[in-house]
């Protein structure tokens, strides 16, 4: 393609925390530009936010309705290619649903939708369009995340046997969205976040990232559940045992009341032949652990990585990259398949980016972990949706 790709934004106005980053992320390798949005469920928001980021104000709209029906009627040289989607979990499916079937592709935050229904008629949508979904679990467009699944593919690490994986934070640990705290407000209301609070938050990243890594799904599980805040609506605390196909054993647990942390996600895998460990808060070292020598850490952008993770850094070897270069990671791939499907070309077979699958997977995590904790802590399967 010999453009940059053009996009809109729903949600992400004046206030929000991931519409920035986002944006940041989008056009981090001069890849597309942001040319349209409706920046808020506020009309007067939406158009204020749009100020803020000196765009067109006919391209500035009050409703994701009303973009969608005005965007869809311009002409292909001025048409947008995709839309990101930002808004709270009960505000995913509308739009996505709508922006498919008007002809556009989308990129989603995560967790794909409000529930485990909505995802899959978003799965069917997203087959019957032939448009592009990409989902934006970020932290598998970390360089180091996908060496340690390249060495789990190659057979560095042998068969595995256990994964741990983990995501404390702190800020939630008190009662944050009694303040009128927007992030906490949503995060923390059932009828906007869902059936889980901190589960559905932070523990879908470390269920999607140990899937990421090892390629292992969920076989059976028992989750315990807390809501440790009086007054609060939602879990900020979940405890889950995990059996995966094929033998391997689990444990994951997130907390948003780890008074302390602040995004320590991290995961250890287990092999036959080696263990693995990756964490967030230092994202461009892996550390290789053997039996019978000493552990090594792996660091960004050096030769002795895979060659295909090369292609995801950007600066030599020394210089920190971290999670907004993830992030725009995860939209360099999503870039490949927009372009191939806005130029009528076949997918690229490579492709290295959430999908419409992964998000189905993570709601199909979300109930079970809630249904598990409400029967009191009881093993459950693992549904195939």
């Amino acid at each position: 393609m010999n453009r940059k790709l053009r996009f809109g934004m729903i949600g992400g106005g004046r206030g929000a925390f991931i519409g920035a980053v986002h944006r940041i992320a989008a056009i981090m390798d001069g890849k597309a530009e942001l040319v349209a949005g409706a920046f808020s469920s506020d009309a007067a928001r939406s158009k204020a936010s749009g100020a803020d980021l000196f765009l067109d104000p006919r391209r500035v709209y009050g409703s994701y309705q009303e973009m969608a029906k005005a965007e869809a009627k311009l002409p292909a040289s001025q048409r947008l290619d995709f839309v990101v989607i930002v808004t709270p979990n009960h505000q995913h499916f509308p739009p996505a649903k709508l922006f498919l079937e008007s002809g556009f592709n989308v990129v989603l935050d995560k967790p794909a939708t409000f529930n485990l229904a909505e995802a899959v008629k978003l799965r069917a949508i997203v087959k019957k369009s032939k448009k592009v979904l990409v989902l934006t679990h970020n932290y598998t467009g970390n360089v180091m995340v996908k060496q340690a699944r390249e060495l789990v593919a190659n057979g560095s690490v042998g068969e595995i046997r256990k994964i741990v994986v983990e995501y404390p934070q702190g800020w939630l640990s008190t009662f944050l969205e009694k303040t009128g705290q927007k992030q906490a407000g949503w995060r923390t209301d059932p009828k906007r976040s869902g059936a889980a609070g901190c589960m559905g938050d932070i523990g879908t990243h470390a269920e999607n990232l140990a899937r990421y890594i090892t390629g292992l799904h969920i076989e059976s599980l028992c989750a315990d559940l807390t809501t440790f805040v009086k007054g609060r609506k939602l879990d900020d605390d979940g405890n889950v045992l995990v059996r995966y196909k094929g033998g391997a054993k689990g444990v994951l647990h997130s907390s948003q009341i780890s008074i302390g942390d602040e995004n320590m996600l991290n995961i250890r895998v287990y092999g036959t032949k080696a263990g693995l460990e990756w964490r967030q808060e230092f994202p461009n070292e892996l550390v290789v652990k053997y039996a019978d020598q000493p552990r090594q850490t792996w660091r960004r952008g050096n030769g002795y990585l895979t060659p295909r993770v090369g292609r995801f850094t950007r600066i030599p070897a020394g210089h920190p990259e971290g999670y907004l270069e993830a992030f725009a990671n995860i939209y360099l791939e999503a870039y490949r398949a927009i372009s191939a499907e806005v130029e009528g070309k076949r997918q690229p077979k490579d492709l290295d980016f959430p999908t419409i699958e992964d998000g189905v997977e993570g709601m199909v995590f979300i109930e079970t972990v809630v249904k598990s904790s409400k029967l009191g802590a009881k093993w459950l399967k693992f549904p195939k949706a």
